[in-house]
């Protein structure tokens, strides 16, 4: 087996098998990977919340709380839920592979595992996670407020800033889990014309939700917008002669990002954020990346 190399990552392992734990911890600290072990699903819950791993390995099957029950309580934390879930099973029937996808699982191996597989499928996860991670990270540094939600209307993932704007203008945690998806279904539902956006009435100040895309087959990508101030995509939007769609292109050209970085960031392929790119070149009358990021930075400091 080729030894992984580059950062060493950070491995939750949680199963009850001491053989299994074994034979795991010595395939990964092979690879240069760090190994955190936990028994049982309530374990691997404190260790998550104190150190928090790169990527989870779990048994599908335990004493007491079994895998499914231990990932769904991963993802109900927002401070855990971008960490991927691969499951370990002895279980190949369809109903528990879908019962592990459901959970919120990104992939599974069935046991006996096997090392190469397993380094595979862990590295190629890790490599999508931070990717989504860092363009979540991206969007609240340029105070992005973004989240996601299901067609039940139930929040998925919200970044910090989204959650901050939520709580200036009032609206608690209980609002959130039984307010927010009765408005949010509004919203998603195949007759309401989403171009207008949804006028949020809140105590301290009216807040507007706007469908952004479907990123996923339950999945609908949201933008909160404080209405009273202008975001810097219709700032740009207002100074220069450009869509919506390529004032947030610039915008992110702006920020240094990469046409792979803008394309995860507002769920396009990069090469459909490079033919904004010749359009914005073409409108702005300039010739290279750094040309566009000034002016659209002299009209943001402005």
């Amino acid at each position: 087996m080729n030894t992984y190399r580059g950062k060493k990552d950070v491995v939750l392992i949680v199963d009850d098998s001491p053989d299994t734990l074994s034979m795991l911890n010595d395939t990964l600290d092979q690879a240069g990977i760090t190994v955190l072990v936990a028994l049982e699903g309530a374990q691997a819950l404190t260790i998550a919340a104190n150190i928090t791993p790169d990527v989870i390995l779990m048994d599908a099957l335990m004493p007491n709380m079994d895998g499914f029950e231990t990932c769904r309580r991963l993802k109900e934390n927002r401070d855990l839920a971008h960490i991927p879930v691969i499951f370990m099973t002895g279980l190949s029937d369809t109903e528990s592979i879908v019962k592990g996808f459901t959970a919120g699982g990104v992939d599974y191996i069935t046991k006996p595992v096997k090392g190469d597989e397993l380094i595979a499928r862990m590295l190629a996860h890790l490599s999508n996670a931070r990717l989504t991670l860092s363009a979540r990270v991206a969007l609240d540094s340029a105070g992005q407020f973004l989240f996601s939600a299901a067609a039940d209307g139930n929040l998925l993932w919200a970044t910090p800033q989204a959650y901050h704007l939520l709580e200036d203008a009032g609206l608690d945690t209980q609002w959130l889990s039984e307010n927010l998806p009765t408005q949010l279904r509004q919203l998603l539902a195949p007759h309401f014309n989403k171009e207008k956006g949804l006028l949020i009435k809140a105590a301290e100040k009216a807040l507007e939700i706007r469908y952004i895309s479907q990123t996923g087959s339950d999945e609908y990508l949201l933008q909160l917008i404080d209405m009273e101030r202008p975001s810097d995509v219709d700032r740009l939007r207002s100074a220069l002669p450009m869509t919506e769609r390529e004032s947030e292109v610039l915008l992110w050209i702006a920020h240094g990002k990469t046409n792979r970085e803008i394309g995860t960031i507002l769920s396009m392929s990069p090469r459909t954020a490079n033919k904004h790119l010749e359009q914005i070149f073409r409108k702005l009358n300039v010739e290279n990346r750094t040309a566009a990021a000034v002016i659209a930075l002299k009209h943001l400091q402005n």
